[in-house]
């Protein structure tokens, strides 16, 4: 890295960069055990299988009146007296010749029995049910393991639990689920012109919004954040900082002083405590980024602008926090679309622009973009859904194909 010059290294392309870095991390091996509802947002550490068929017997679809049809077809009847009733959670007994059961939606079917008549074609009448639809075998019956065959792999290890997956762990039986421990991301601010929500601002300050993005998109990721908070703009506090966070997280994420200002020390500081692998990225917004090791912990210092700390978190940040968390990780897959805007000069950079999917006057899907792309202007990140990803000297006329990657689908 030439030391005289930073600003004559050349800008590492965003695939190259996240390449290399999604090899310089290691997932968690750590494994706890949580109650299923409290292990929402969690990664699953090893695989479940199901014990159970799921539903564990045959059972109703419906309320209704369980019979044979072998012995209806046979007799010819289609009037049948009602010899027992089965709610839901009862054990019926076995179906009597020549009558009908009365049963509720997800009763177990009794012995005997082959199909269910909805309660809406029967006519009842003292305790004897009329009816003129001839049922299929089968009908209005959920087999047993319907759902879930006994020793089937229900859950994969590295999936992020949702509230569907909790749910299916428990139809099985589980009480509990491994899952990796939450890593820890240690993060802390630079910048002598910040100042916390709530305080007065002074001449040149501004109120510091990039503490507040971090810790909602870590947190939306499930990590342990450790705040280190707002630390002064010079070398040796910088230094103490990292050195701090270094030991006390599994990843150190900072925003600000990854430049070449004067007041810029968080590049320098990387380089004299640790290993500085890559800095600076061909992609807009994000440029000046930084990513290395101190004390064998991964650092990535973020640009200082609000919407680079977004863009950069969401491109870089979600893959090696997925990676560390134990989850299988491949680039998102982008979703073409048409452009619903014009892109006319084209930049050396490749472009991430704030868009969202709105419909144009044909009712057909188009991407829009933000009218305004500066990097300071932290109301596009609000304003839009996801990014529209312009390759390096691309430009766009409304009507072309685009790629499109949702917000929605980064963080997951």
């Amino acid at each position: 890295m030439n030391q005289c010059d930073p600003k004559a290294e050349p800008l590492i392309a965003y695939d190259e960069a996240l390449k290399s870095m999604v090899e310089r991390v290691t997932p968690t091996t750590k494994i706890v055990s949580r109650p299923l509802l409290q292990a929402l947002g969690e990664v699953l550490a090893q695989d479940q299988r199901s014990s159970i068929d799921v539903p564990p017997a045959d059972n109703s679809a419906m309320d209704g009146y369980a019979l044979n049809i072998g012995a209806l077809a046979a007799s010819g009847d289609t009037v049948l007296p009602v010899s027992q009733r089965i709610a839901a959670g009862e054990a019926g007994t076995t179906l009597a010749s020549g009558t009908a059961v009365r049963i509720f939606t997800g009763a177990p079917i009794p012995s005997g029995a082959d199909a269910v008549i909805m309660q809406e074609q029967v006519k009842l009448v003292d305790d004897t049910i009329h009816f003129a639809h001839k049922p299929a075998s089968g009908e209005n019956i959920r087999l047993a393991g319907n759902d879930i065959r006994r020793g089937d792999t229900i859950l994969s290890k590295g999936c992020r639990l949702r509230s569907q997956e909790l749910g299916i762990a428990a139809s099985i039986g589980l009480q509990t689920l491994p899952v990796f421990d939450k890593i820890r991301v240690g993060i802390f601010f630079t910048g002598a012109e910040l100042v916390e929500p709530g305080q007065d601002l002074g001449p040149g300050k501004i109120y510091d919004s990039n503490r507040y993005t971090l810790h909602g998109l870590l947190q939306s990721m499930g990590c342990e954040i450790v705040d280190c908070g707002l630390v002064g703009d010079t070398l040796e506090a910088t230094k103490a900082a990292m050195i701090d966070a270094s030991q006390k997280a599994d990843l150190v994420v900072t925003c600000g002083g990854v430049s070449v200002g004067e007041e810029d020390h968080v590049r320098i500081a990387i380089e004299q405590l640790g290993d500085l692998h890559l800095w600076r990225l061909r992609i807009k917004p994000g440029k000046p980024l930084a990513f290395g090791n101190i004390n064998q912990t991964p650092f990535v210092g973020l640009p200082g602008n609000p919407v680079s700390v977004f863009a950069t978190f969401m491109l870089i940040v979600c893959p090696l926090i997925k990676i560390m968390q134990g989850r299988p990780w491949v680039q998102p897959e982008a979703t073409p679309v048409v452009a619903g805007f014009d892109w006319p000069k084209p930049d050396s950079r490749r472009e991430f622009l704030r868009a969202r999917l709105e419909y144009n006057d044909d009712n057909k899907l188009v991407a829009r973009i933000h009218p305004n792309q500066d990097s300071g202007v932290l109301t596009s990140t609000v304003w839009a859904q996801g990014f529209v990803d312009i390759a390096e000297g691309q430009t766009v006329s409304a009507g072309d194909r685009v790629d499109y990657w949702s917000f929605e689908q980064i963080l997951s």
